[in-house]
């Protein structure tokens, strides 16, 4: 019988490099917090630059980190990036990016569609491609940031968001049953409604333009939560974080909803 790690080795992110996408901000920015923590050297991709560097200064004396701007609703930016780190020994893949604008959908046109299912899930698709050829004798860890609007659309508005998310489940539990006894292990984890700075963004402009009927999603969305709060950035950032670590050797093709029982009730 094989003998059992002690948890502190479990959760260790030393030598260990991850590249975590969407990081400038919320969720991401949190999912780069805990894995500095944990020890793991960071490779951080976002448009927002600036963003970038801000979290960059913040984990200097934690973690060695690289940051990379990349339009990831652009397929030659992707490929451009790892050509970037073509050198670099990835270990875990996490793909964060998102947007979640909301449009009507009659009012809906091409350049809409194509920009929202570029980021939210062709970006998914290829990085992973990239992540997995280039490790494709090595084996990986990845995991892919999906939305509990991919299992219950709750929000009004948003037919493309709620498609791309559950492709995004769908693809993932796909590349989990191809490629598991590749040796990746291939999971996706679905937030419920999470306090973000976009999500503050949403609310602000709501106010400012008198948009309630947003105001009474969220207060119709917080009425339903069984833990009685929004969920922060750190409590989809710990989840990750366990699927990317040993605790987890046994977790595959795996829907894990962190939305504070959203769906249960």
């Amino acid at each position: 019988m094989e003998k059992k790690k002690p948890l502190s080795e479990m959760l260790s992110f030393k030598g260990k490099k991850v590249i975590i996408t969407g990081a400038a901000a919320g969720i991401g920015r949190a999912i780069a917090e805990r894995f500095a923590e944990g020890g793991a050297e960071l490779v951080l991709i976002d448009i927002d630059e600036n963003g970038l560097f801000q979290v960059k200064e913040c984990l200097k004396d934690k973690c060695k980190t690289k940051i990379y701007k990349a339009d990831l609703g652009q397929k030659k930016d992707i490929d451009k990036l790892w050509g970037k780190i073509k050198g670099e020994e990835i270990d875990i893949l996490i793909n964060n990016v998102g947007i979640f604008p909301s449009k009507d959908y009659l009012e809906i046109d091409e350049e809409f569609l194509t920009k929202n299912l570029n980021i939210n899930f062709n970006s998914v698709f290829w990085m992973c491609q990239n992540f997995i050829k280039k490790r494709k004798d090595k084996g990986g860890i990845i995991v892919n940031i999906s939305s509990i609007e991919a299992i219950l659309p709750f929000k009004s508005d948003m037919p493309v968001y709620g498609a791309a998310k559950a492709a995004v489940v769908g693809f993932t539990r796909s590349l989990a049953r191809d490629y598991g006894k590749k040796g990746f292990r291939i999971n996706t984890v679905l937030p419920g409604g999470v306090v973000t700075p976009g999500a503050k963004k949403v609310a602000k402009e709501a106010l400012k333009h008198f948009d309630f009927s947003i105001l009474k999603t969220s207060y119709d969305f917080n009425q339903r939560l069984p833990l009685g709060r929004l969920g922060e950035p750190d409590d989809i950032a710990k989840v990750v974080l366990f699927l990317s670590s040993d605790l987890a050797s046994y977790v595959q093709g795996a829907l894990i909803v962190v939305d504070g029982g959203f769906l249960s009730s």
